[in-house]
């Protein structure tokens, strides 16, 4: 049991180092957190052994999959439902584009540029098609876009274009079963007792020391995330759809909001973004870099050539086009999912698992320093960050709430 807690120390060491350095490099924390994961993996393996940092151990993988969980309900809830039906159709359209063209374009690149096999292009193509909720959800977090009609806008293209991923992954390598059949009514009905059964149960037994309301939370995500599971499905999938059908109830309950924030963020999300660094082989890559640097750049090119003139015809600047572009190049969650979910399967090798997981990775730091630093959309920061000379520097949450406070 001491190795556990010394281990755990290790993680939330690394957690903390990671966050005074983006205070000093005024990048988001998710993303100095996966680089921090990734450096701490290729010099504490070398020195004292890579079972150090324990990044497969069954109580880390839980806490990283409980972060991703949670992380992704509070994005899911950040949807407020009357900007969806508003912008709805930039956001399906937005969110479509963003998963077909990188897909395809990358699944060619895999079939007939690296020679991979046809099952191995496919599942590149998945993989490299995603954006990640988790990392732009924390990105818009630290600037406080995340409340703007905006990021509520980018926030559903995310889910749209990664709900597309797991029914391509489930649709190419996993058939239809009653499992899912099962999974897929359990979400329905979930979707409509929820909204009903959750303000009326915190409205009679909530508002105590216990947290009732966390914990009624945690059981529901837990358990659909564990349905999911078993259907062969991701547990992150019905956490942002249990969210964004909340986003009325739970989403406008702004302690419990920040009181769920503070344990997703001091605790859970650092295991999530870490071990997701951790994952990359430093070496692996240097031997063989190509596979690595040409997925990066089709996906990028994809999403560019597809995300950045839609957002121009539904009105957007170009500064909030090349923005809204390079945060729907991100991925992380659905990405590495899918790479694993090939590993594990024998759809494709270590070696071109290294190379798409350093991709996917590479996508969640590159097109978001990119983007925080050239196209940072200035007007849709809150005041107290506009009006002071470092603009661009993150807004913490305590921070915007002390804020709205004054």
């Amino acid at each position: 049991m001491a190795d556990i807690w010394f281990q755990a120390a290790l993680w939330l060491g690394l957690a903390l180092v990671a966050t005074l350095l983006s205070a000093y490099l005024h990048i988001a924390t998710a993303l100095s957190e996966i680089v921090v994961g990734t450096i701490a993996q290729l010099f504490i393996g070398a020195l004292v052994g890579a079972g150090v940092l324990a990044g497969d151990a069954s109580w880390v993988q839980f806490l990283a999959g409980a972060g991703a969980i949670l992380l992704t309900f509070l994005a899911g809830a950040e949807l407020d439902p009357a900007v969806f039906r508003k912008q709805w159709k930039q956001a399906v359209l937005i969110g479509l584009i963003s998963f077909f063209l990188p897909f395809f374009l990358c699944t060619a690149l895999a079939l007939w540029g690296l020679s991979w096999s046809l099952q191995a292009s496919w599942l590149a193509g998945i993989a490299m098609s995603t954006t990640s909720v988790a990392v732009v959800y924390a990105v818009m977090l630290e600037l406080g876009i995340n409340a703007s009609g905006y990021g509520k806008t980018v926030l559903a293209a995310c889910f749209v274009t990664d709900l597309a991923t797991v029914i391509a992954l489930g649709v190419i390598f996993a058939p239809f079963t009653l499992k899912t059949l099962a999974f897929t009514g359990a979400m329905v009905a979930a979707a409509f007792l929820l909204p009903w059964l959750t303000p009326r149960f915190f409205k009679r037994f909530g508002d105590r020391p216990s947290e009732l309301e966390a914990k009624f939370l945690m059981l529901s995500l837990f358990a659909l995330g564990g349905l999911a599971t078993w259907a062969d499905s991701e547990a992150v999938l019905p956490a942002y759809l249990i969210g964004m059908v909340l986003a009325g109830t739970v989403g406008k309950d702004h302690a419990l909001i920040r009181r769920l924030r503070t344990m997703t963020f001091g605790l859970l999300t650092p295991f999530y973004f870490i071990r997701a660094g951790s994952l990359v082989s430093l070496p692996a890559l240097a031997s063989a870099p190509a596979a690595f640097l040409l997925l990066l750049t089709v996906k990028m090119v994809a999403k560019l050539a597809g995300v950045y003139p839609v957002s121009r015809f539904y009105g957007a600047s170009a500064r909030e086009g090349m923005y809204t572009t390079l945060l729907m190049s991100t991925g992380l969650t659905f990405g590495t999912i899918s790479a694993l979910f090939g590993l594990s399967h024998l759809l494709i090798s270590p070696a071109q698992y290294s190379s798409l997981v350093a991709a996917v990775i590479g996508s969640a730091v590159i097109p978001t320093l990119i983007a925080n630093a050239f196209f940072l959309p200035r007007h849709l920061l809150p005041a107290s960050a506009a009006a002071t000379p470092e603009a661009g520097k993150p807004v913490q949450p305590r921070q915007q709430d002390a804020d709205k406070r004054r």
